[in-house]
Order: structure tokens, then sequence, then C-alpha cells
């Protein structure tokens, strides 16, 4: 640990760097407590407190570009991947897309607080097509915020981080078995809360030729689009679907019979979105409701081998 120590003090700024762009990249690897231990150092004199605070920041712009450049450029696409390398459950992903569509590009300023919004708002940013000139000037005071605020915390507990510090250097291997085993525990948790959010959303799925089957049938399914009001607006929608709107309970589906089939889809893996959309309808009452199996991209794979003839709909029902 006493190496560790002598490593933080001569190349404090690059492992700084390192550890905030890894962060903001979207690995599971905290910042924080780097952040909080670089503004203590500096504080005692054993760093440049200007120098860790545009370092910390440049590893911040960094990582927000190459997102934001993403997203301008692959769109919808990106945040598809985001939402398949997470390992939050990806409805909290579709969540933070709703987050974004309600607060715009201004979210970014305090995105970094949030856990997973930090990385989701650089690319939808550049999906939604912010501008380049706006999306620095809302990352530059989100990164200055995020970085200032950790820093400063250290500076002001410096005399008991550095009693920390030090206790942790007598325990030598000890403290790195201790810090590498908080940070397995933590990814641990996460892909168990992600493992039991999948089990509870088992149900019956259907497919795309299923779907079709259906409307040949002239069972008349009622295709609900559980996407969030960003998906929705970058991607058209399958045509007739009704627009389900998580943000506030309405009675558009009180005149619906019960016993009509429901479809509901997103473009989310593992139909996540969809599953609990559809989990909530069963709740209220519905009897036949269930996701569709690789959402709208099964949708677009197979254009125009299903016609469906209802008007888009709008819902507000939650």
């Amino acid at each position: 640990m006493q190496k560790l120590m002598i490593l933080l003090q001569h190349y404090g700024l690059l492992i700084l760097f390192g550890n905030v762009l890894l962060e903001q990249l979207g690995l599971p690897i905290p910042a924080v407590p780097v952040l909080v231990v670089a503004g203590a150092l500096a504080a005692i004199g054993k760093l440049f407190w200007l120098e860790c605070l545009l370092v910390a920041m440049l590893a911040c712009i960094v990582s927000d570009f190459i997102w934001y450049s993403a997203g301008r450029r692959y769109g919808s696409r990106i945040l598809k991947l985001l939402c398949r390398i997470s390992i939050s459950p990806d409805y909290c992903v579709t969540q933070t897309e709703d987050t974004f569509n309600r607060w715009g590009p201004k979210s970014m300023i305090v995105a970094k607080f949030v856990p997973g919004f930090s990385t989701i708002a650089p690319p939808m940013a550049g999906a939604m097509g912010t501008s380049r000139q706006r999306f620095t000037a809302y990352a530059l005071s989100g990164g200055l915020l995020w970085v200032g605020t950790f820093m400063t915390l250290g500076a002001i507990f410096h005399d008991s981080i550095d009693d920390i510090l030090h206790f942790l250097s007598t325990m030598g291997v000890t403290a790195l078995l201790v810090i590498g085993g908080i940070f397995g525990l933590v990814i641990a948790v996460k892909f168990y809360e992600r493992r039991r959010f999948y089990k509870a959303l088992r149900m019956a799925r259907i497919t795309v030729q299923e779907l079709k089957k259906l409307i040949d049938d002239g069972d008349e399914p009622l295709i609900v689009d559980a996407r969030s009001r960003t998906a929705q607006q970058m991607e058209p929608a399958i045509p007739g679907a009704l627009l389900y709107n998580r943000e506030a309970p309405g009675d558009v589906f009180l005149d619906i019979p019960r016993d009509r089939p429901i479809i509901v889809y997103c473009s989310c893996p593992n139909e996540a979105t969809a599953a609990v959309v559809a989990k909530q309808l069963i709740g209220h009452g519905f009897r036949e409701v269930r996701p569709l199996i690789g959402g709208l991209d099964a949708w677009n794979d197979m254009a125009g081998a299903v016609v469906v003839v209802d008007a888009p709909l709008q819902a507000t029902a939650g």
C-alpha cells in the first residue's frame, strides 16, 4: 500500500485521468473515491489543486465527446448498445431516457451525480441533435460541478482522509484485498439485481409471425408502443400502435375490453420495458397481454408483413 501512495504522489494526474475516463465511459470503476483522495492530497500540498481539477475535467470532456459523437452518428443504435452492456436492468436505461427527454441537454449539468445517467446523457444529446456549442457548455458545467464537488469534500475532510490513508498503508496487501472485495461486491449486487429483475418479468411472449396470424385471423390485437418518449421521437412507431406514456395515469384503456389481445413492444434487449408495461396492464385486469419478441427491430425486419389499420393513439395510462 505504501508503494501505491508513492504512485499516487508521483503519477497522481495520470491515475486520476485514467480512472475518471474509464468510469465516465461506463466501466464499473468508481471515480469518486479517487477524486476525494486527490482533493485531500492537494489540500496537504502533495498534489496541485488546479492541475487535478483540469485533468479530471479533461477526462470527463473526452468521454462525453466520445459518446456525443457516437450518438450523432449512430442515433438510437448507440442507446440500444448501452442498454445491452449496462449491468443495470434495461428498464432503468429507459427511465433515464425519459429523464433526459423531460429536462433536455441541461440535465447534463447534474447527470454525473445520477448513477447510469452520466453515460446515457451524452449519446442522447448527440442523437437528439443538440448543437456542439450547447453540448460543450453543458458538459463543461457538469464536469466542473462534479469534479469540484468531490475534490472540495476531499479538501475539507483531508485530515480524516489522511488518517484513513495512513491506516490503509499499514495494512499492506490486506487493504488492497478489502478494497477489491468492496468493488467486487458492488458489481455482484448489480448483477444480482439484474438477474432478479428479469426473473420477475418471466411471462409468455409472442413473435412477429404469431402477431401476423392474430391479425389475419381477425382477432384485432391492440399494439402498444412502450418505448420512452425520446425513443418514440427518434424512431417511428409501428403503424397504428398506441403510444404508451408512463408519466401520468389516464383513462385511455378504460374503454378497451379486458379480453382484447394486447401486444406490447419496446426497442430494448430482452423486451424488458415491454414486459414491465405488460405486467402493469395485467394488473389492471387485461387477460391476454404479451410482449413482442425482438420488439421494434423484429417488426422492422418484417417490414410490410403486417398491416394494422387503426390510427395511432396516445395513451397516458400508467
